[in-house]
């Protein structure tokens, strides 16, 4: 069985001491490729530094939006620049809005649309972040398709309600379930879990963040706890977790195209 998590922090400090235990955790439930997401650019080296430890990672580079400060100068120069300095970079972000935790929505709207300037011109998808904005989100991606044309992408960390994952699906995106999905009271979240079409699901641990249950007391999440993610979806969904890590691992190739040689499996139906 092969498994994609689709997005990763393991540059932060709460993994220098025993990454590779980790990844020895990850390969050992099947994890075969990893996608490091991005949160500024000054991370870019690290990153580099450690997909050279371990050939399975690739990565995307940006800025979240709650990283955009004052804005930052020069911003979609610099992101083409070291995004055409790595073949291992396969999309631009995180990038996104967050209402929830900041107010300065139009400076994240300016940094956010410079962003996907940056991805259509490179032919790259982008890294969605999302959080009390899909509206927002909505109007600007239908603006900029207007004014370019699409891009592709992933909303990641998805947990916005079945109408509001409508919106992303008609625009084409993928949505990405994290730990956020196994969670009790996570209603929203299931429904919108279970309305997702098969070619289009992803799945992620956004670790070090959101540990899944059946793990929730470890503090620390990491990619082998994608494994119970993709159980829980199974479940949720109703296919046995074969089908559905196989779906999710082809459709993570596709989207990032990355360099996966994909197993070859056969459904007794």
């Amino acid at each position: 069985m092969q498994l994609i998590d689709t997005h990763v922090h393991i540059n932060f400090d709460s993994f220098e001491s025993d990454l590779d235990q980790v990844a020895a955790s990850w390969r050992e439930v099947g994890v075969v490729h990893l996608v490091h997401s991005c949160v500024e650019p000054e991370e870019f080296s690290k990153t580099q530094a450690i997909a050279d430890r371990f050939p399975e990672l690739s990565f995307a580079v940006g800025l979240h939006p709650l990283d955009v400060g004052q804005g930052r100068e020069g911003l979609g120069s610099l992101l083409v620049t070291l995004a055409g300095s790595d073949s291992r970079v396969v999309a631009i972000g995180e990038t996104g809005l967050d209402f929830f935790k900041a107010d300065n929505c139009e400076l994240q709207k300016r940094v956010f649309w410079e962003q996907l300037q940056v991805a259509y011109q490179l032919g790259l998808p982008v890294i969605i972040h999302c959080r009390d904005a899909a509206a927002s989100m909505v109007a600007l991606l239908k603006d900029f398709w207007r004014q370019y044309g699409p891009v592709a992408g992933v909303m990641h960390c998805w947990a916005g309600s079945p109408e509001e994952t409508r919106w992303f699906l008609d625009l084409g995106f993928y949505i990405s379930f994290s730990g956020i999905v196994t969670f009790k009271n996570a209603h929203q979240i299931k429904a919108s879990a279970q309305l997702v079409p098969s070619d289009r699901l992803l799945v992620e641990t956004d670790c070090p963040f959101l540990t899944p249950e059946p793990k929730r007391k470890q503090r620390r999440n990491q990619p082998a706890n994608v494994l119970h993610v993709a159980e829980y979806l199974a479940q949720l969904r109703g296919v046995p977790l074969e089908r559905l890590a196989a779906q999710t691992t082809e459709n993570a190739v596709r989207l990032f195209q990355l360099p996966v040689q994909l197993e070859t499996l056969v459904y007794a139906d």
